[in-house]
């Protein structure tokens, strides 16, 4: 089987539609939203995905904080 073409006007549609639900929502409303999208994707990554991920954040923390207190 195979993929389904998404309808564009449909996809411009449901995109004004988020930006605009958006604009109403407080940065604490977004936030709860966006740390609800980071759990589900996080279950569906496999474990050496993660690691990666993982790995690349420490080193992009380290690299900020090399600079300072020197």
């Amino acid at each position: 089987m195979g993929a389904k073409k998404k309808d564009p006007n449909a996809v411009a549609l449901g995109s004004k539609g988020g930006k605009a639900r958006a604009k109403s929502l407080t940065a604490a409303e977004l936030s709860e939203i966006g740390k609800q999208g980071a759990k589900i994707r996080i279950t569906k990554l496999s474990a050496a995905k993660r690691s990666e991920i993982a790995r690349r954040a420490v080193k992009a923390r380290w690299a900020k904080t090399k600079g300072k207190g020197e």
